[in-house]
């Protein structure tokens, strides 16, 4: 079964839900970090790297003396990653997607496809618990390829875990897509209920079955609970607004570990995940 955790912000709590629901669970887990532009699952998880993977994508390279300067391809490209002007086209590796098409466009057979890294795959293991996460390197701005490239690393006939960057953008379907169930992690703000309906939204668009987890949850809720009343939207779980599980997170150690009480609650929720998928 494979679970994403996503929001529609940053901040909600996604990775404080993904850690503990992996450790929550009773047999071997992966819980994969597709949050590549700022992995994070390994604070909280220390284990011990066992293999490291240098992504690429191609991209094309220019051969300036078959280039006649049509502007095929740059007319072709829908990203502005290459540019015609008077001689060979100008090309921007940061906006290229690697797609391919201007190779195949070109005429005068001008183009071929080298690569070009983008980041790393790493895992590592911590118990019952195999992590994997993507590392996106500095300056790229590319995360969809290599949020595939992390979840390529993962067993098909095993309990997977998903933490999903956050927002509604590309990379939040990259991640999403192919999962069986998706946890959306929201708090008790404006802000929270905005963007939780932007993420409603979007899930609601890809046909993708979703629960809400409401995490800093507040006694009276005027925002969120009544929203997903209105919108009957199933409310999984509230995690209180306890102080003691932020300073647990600030030490870098899951709620569940440094909270025991805590871990019914993890349990619950992945039994409700199940039965909701």
């Amino acid at each position: 079964m494979k679970i994403a955790v996503a929001s529609g912000k940053g901040g909600t709590g996604k990775t404080t839900v993904s850690v503990n629901l992996a450790l929550a669970a009773q047999e071997p887990i992966q819980l994969l970090d597709c949050d590549v532009e700022e992995p994070n699952a390994h604070i909280f998880l220390k284990g011990s790297e066992i293999q490291e993977k240098v992504v690429s994508i191609l991209v094309p390279e220019i051969d300036k003396d078959k280039c006649d300067s049509c502007g095929l391809c740059s007319q072709f490209c829908a990203f502005n990653a290459l540019l015609s002007c008077g001689d060979a086209p100008f090309f921007a590796p940061e906006l290229c997607h690697g797609c391919g098409g201007c190779k195949r466009i070109c005429p005068q057979k001008a183009i071929r496809e080298v690569e070009r890294r983008i980041g790393v795959v790493k895992t590592s293991t911590c118990g019952k618990i195999s992590l994997v996460q993507g590392v996106l390197d500095i300056g790229v701005a590319l995360a969809p390829p290599l949020i595939r490239a992390v979840q390529q690393e993962v067993n098909e006939n095993g309990l997977a875990i998903f933490d999903a960057p956050p927002g509604t953008s590309c990379p939040v379907i990259a991640t999403v897509r192919g999962a069986d169930f998706v946890v959306l992690v929201t708090e008790p703000t404006p802000f929270g209920l905005n963007d939780l309906k932007l993420a409603v939204g979007m899930l609601r668009e890809v046909k993708i079955p979703f629960g809400i987890v409401i995490n800093r949850a507040e006694e009276n809720d005027p925002l969120i609970v009544p929203y997903c009343a209105e919108e009957k939207l199933d409310v999984l779980a509230k995690i209180p607004d306890d102080r003691r599980i932020a300073e647990a997170y600030a030490k870098g150690t899951p709620a569940i570990d440094a909270l025991p009480e805590y871990k019914k609650a993890f349990v619950s929720l992945l039994q409700k995940i199940r039965e909701a998928a």
